[in-house]
């Protein structure tokens, strides 16, 4: 499968190592093989150089001109809610929920403990239950299990008289 994602004028990246890192920045120009000029005026970025191998390429690229000065980045920033696409992304998501694990006390991780395990005998439950149902509807499985016939209450049988002997 071919790239999707180029270092290209205009590529959002997400600083992943160094003093500004999980900000966004945009690229502006690519200086050589190893640097890129990036800004990010919607994360509080000024404009400066930065090593490609600390940016992590995104899937959002704006639209504008080669070397374009920051209020132009700034206004393609805004004009595509860039921050608002970004919080709702997967990814933004999954680092939103590393850190509030890191910020988790000891009590925070032993009520999370507790309810995964309701959760988890819940669900088996149910599994187990639509498990049934579907062997006894012949779609699971090998062979089809019979119902089992409902259980008649016990009754005595009368007592019978015996005929008097003579």
């Amino acid at each position: 499968m071919p790239f999707a994602r180029y270092v290209e004028p205009g590529r959002v990246a997400l600083v992943a190592d160094g003093a500004l890192k999980g900000k966004l920045v945009s690229v502006v120009d690519v200086i050589d093989q190893t640097r890129a000029l990036v800004d990010g005026p919607g994360s509080g970025v000024q404009r400066q150089q930065i090593r490609l191998n600390q940016l992590h390429l995104t899937k959002f690229r704006l639209k504008y001109p080669f070397t374009a000065p920051t209020r132009v980045v700034r206004k393609a920033w805004t004009d595509a809610k860039l921050n608002e696409k970004w919080a709702e992304s997967q990814w933004a998501q999954k680092l939103a929920n590393k850190e509030k694990r890191a910020q988790m006390t000891d009590y925070d991780r032993f009520k999370l403990s507790s309810a995964r395990v309701k959760r988890n005998r819940a669900r088996t439950a149910v599994f187990k239950s639509l498990k049934v149902k579907a062997a006894r509807a012949g779609t699971f499985g090998k062979k089809k299990v019979p119902k089992t016939p409902a259980k008649k209450p016990r009754t005595k049988k009368p007592a019978t008289k015996k005929p008097a002997k003579k």
